[in-house]
């Protein structure tokens, strides 16, 4: 790498602790002390286990945490972070850093290539383009209150300079898919939160990255000779250009091989996966050989071009990269957590401590709301997205490249701020806002019941829009390009692909619906909707349009609930015209009125009597039904309530709606 000439005294530890780069050309970590020019390894000098064991056992630690994660459903990066300290020297003292000696720069470095490139590779602009505009507005307002709020707080409350505030801004820009993803697959919040969340995550990965890099010029040129704009314009113009030259040539080299060259038909799904990781690992590292710093830039952007490039074997390559990365980010993350001590994050001192406050109570907030204002989030959805934004992979593994390059300039202060305050936010929000993100979420009621529609056309936007306006979470599934665009255009959430696909199914969330209409003008489809929703996902209430009157029986005799499209029809002009009012009102349902059913769960409501209720409920809503065991019946004044009675509340929409937070509470 173009800065490693410059080393003088180096070794991993040095980026973390506080008595960092001893005067005189050495430098010491407990128990091992080395000189400038005789590095060696902690195996070689025959202490402690071999190098291969190490890496092993490192490896081993890596497979458990993700699999500990994936089982009790948080960021893996926290199982990661405790594996390091554990078997760290801070902890049973089996994995000592020094045994890598100066190869680990080189291993960090590598890792950040594979770790940046996978979440660019990630980064659809279509899906941009379609996009709410608070999705974009997060990932430019939000990012840039991130910055500027993180900047000053570090700046005044740990005394740093203003250059190396802002790289800390810039790093902790950085959510990211590897600790939001977790978070979401517990909690199913409304699909427009999550992919809010998850876009932010995508694409500020990619911004703070480059950005940080921009900081880090600043940082050393304020320290090697002042700060002057225009080498710093110069320098940045540099680096980015020459990222940008790499990454594009590599992306079309990469592109021309994969499209254009045979790759021997049997093998050709394996050989196109490791062309597109050697193209990663080439653009940084060839990159960074004629800038230094180059590299990241030059992945981020061979990343987004080979992503929106459809390559053959896409999904193969994703798959494969994925593992990649996912033995990267353990083997990285619990390397470097060795390297953690109590007294590196203890020395931030009270400071710390109000950075991580302030960014996650004060910054994040700020940007998130500045970014929804005016949006389709809710109140409590803007606070749910407010408090969970965890920090994690990027801004460690570049904060640690970056303290590595500090020190070898003679920075050892600024390299062990700069790890410790990104070190202590990583822990503190994924430990705080990972682990209580379903604990928030259900504190404020944003974890709506899931609705799948299949079939965007009219019957199925109009459903949609009447359960979204009561707070449903809604899908809907649609193959045809223009009605998906007419949908999503319309605000509703759409999930491209047939219906009748077991993993499109499962793609929009079919595991976790608790009801699936199958609404197409296909009665065949709705049919095969209806049965796979059945017996595949379990799903509780499955209802099915019929478009033909007499396909109703056939779909009866398989146990699906059918709406005759025709009958509901006439059932409508019948009521026009036989009872207009009640028909009027009825088509004002979701709108100003509402008729809801629901379970009595309130134990204070079990043994009042109808009478005694209607002195409870809200003025505008009255019970006009109740069903017990099967049977329903209108319901007179002396009628007592039992726990499982459902009752059906008619009235004004927001009259229903706090009746049933009296009979059915939620918390």
């Amino acid at each position: 790498m173009g800065w490693w000439h410059e080393t003088k005294a180096f070794s991993p530890s040095l980026m973390v602790v506080p008595s960092l780069g001893g005067k005189g050309g050495f430098y010491t970590y407990p128990a091992i002390t080395f000189s400038r020019n005789s590095i060696m390894s902690a195996a070689s000098a025959g202490s402690g286990p071999g190098l291969l064991v190490i890496v092993a056992t490192v490896i081993g630690l890596g497979v458990v945490a993700q699999v500990l994660a994936d089982r009790f459903q948080v960021p893996s990066v926290l199982f990661l972070i405790l594996s390091g300290v554990v078997v760290g020297p801070v902890g049973i003292g089996f994995l000592n850093p020094d045994a890598f000696g100066g190869a680990l720069s080189a291993i960090v470095g590598l890792s950040v290539a594979i770790i940046v490139f996978e979440g660019a590779f990630h980064l659809k602009l279509n899906k941009l383009r379609e996009a709410p505009s608070a999705q974009i507005k997060l990932v430019t307002v939000g990012a840039l209150v991130s910055l500027l709020g993180t900047a000053v707080t570090v700046r005044y409350a740990l005394g740093t300079g203003w250059d190396l505030a802002f790289l800390i801004g810039a790093l902790l820009v950085a959510t990211g898919p590897t600790v939001v993803t977790p978070i979401l697959s517990v909690v199913a919040v409304r699909d427009r939160v999550g992919a809010a969340l998850e876009t932010e995550g995508i694409v500020n990965d990619v911004t703070a990255a480059i950005l940080a890099v921009v900081m880090f010029e600043v940082v050393v040129l304020t320290e090697d000779a002042g700060f002057h704009v225009n080498e710093f314009v110069a320098e940045f113009v540099n680096k980015l250009g020459t990222g940008l030259f790499v990454g594009i040539f590599v992306a079309g080299v990469i592109w021309y091989m994969l499209r254009k060259v045979d790759l021997a038909r049997g093998n050709a799904p394996q050989n196109a996966r490791l062309l597109v990781l050697v193209g990663a690992l080439a653009a940084y590292a060839g990159a960074d050989f004629f800038a230094r710093e180059a590299g990241i830039a030059a992945v981020a952007t061979a990343g987004i071009l080979l992503g929106n490039a459809d390559l053959p074997y896409e999904g193969k390559i994703e798959e494969f990269k994925g593992d990649i990365t996912l033995v990267v980010l353990s083997f990285v993350f619990i390397t470097l957590a060795a390297l953690l001590r109590p007294g590196d994050l203890l020395s931030l001192g009270v400071g710390g401590v109000v950075v991580v406050l302030a960014v996650a109570l004060l910054v994040r907030p700020l940007g998130v709301m500045l970014s929804t204002t005016g949006g389709q989030f809710e109140q409590a959805e803007r606070l749910f997205m407010s408090f969970v934004g965890p920090r994690g992979i990027i801004p460690a593994s570049v904060a640690t490249l970056f303290a590595f390059q500090l020190q070898s300039r003679g920075l050892t202060a600024e390299a062990t701020t700069l790890v410790g305050t990104v070190f202590l936010v990583i822990l503190a929000t994924v430990v705080f806002e990972g682990g209580f993100a379903r604990h928030i979420a259900e504190y404020l009621n944003v974890i709506p019941m899931r609705v799948i529609i299949v079939g965007g056309g009219k019957v199925g936007r109009a459903l949609a829009e009447r359960l979204e306006d009561r707070g449903e979470n809604v899908v809907i599934i649609e193959n045809d390009e223009t009605i998906i665009e007419t949908a999503r255009d319309a605000g509703f959430t759409v999930h491209k692909g047939d219906g009748t696909d077991t993993d499109v199914l499962r793609s929009a969330g079919a595991d976790n619906a608790r009801i699936v209409v199958a609404a197409t003008g296909d009665d065949d489809v709705n049919l095969l909707v209806a049965q796979l929703a059945e017996s595949k996902f379990g799903v509780e209430t499955i209802i099915a349009r019929a478009n033909n009157p007499d396909n109703v029986d056939a779909f009866e005799d398989l146990g699906v609930r059918t709406i005759d499209a025709s009958m509901a029809t006439a059932w409508a002009i019948d009521n026009v015209i036989e009872r207009p009012a009640l028909s009027n009102w009825m088509t004002e349902l979701g709108r100003t009125g509402d008729v809801q059913e629901i379970e009595v769960t309130e134990p204070d409501l079990v043994g009042t009597t109808i009478d005694d209720l209607d002195d409870e409920l809200p003025n505008g809503v009255l019970i006009a039904m109740v069903g017990r065991d099967g049977e329903t019946q209108v319901p007179n004044e002396d009628f007592t309530l039992q726990k499982g009675d459902h009752v059906t509340l008619l009235g004004r929409k927001e009259a229903v709606r706090n009746a049933i937070d009296l009979c059915h509470p939620t918390a």
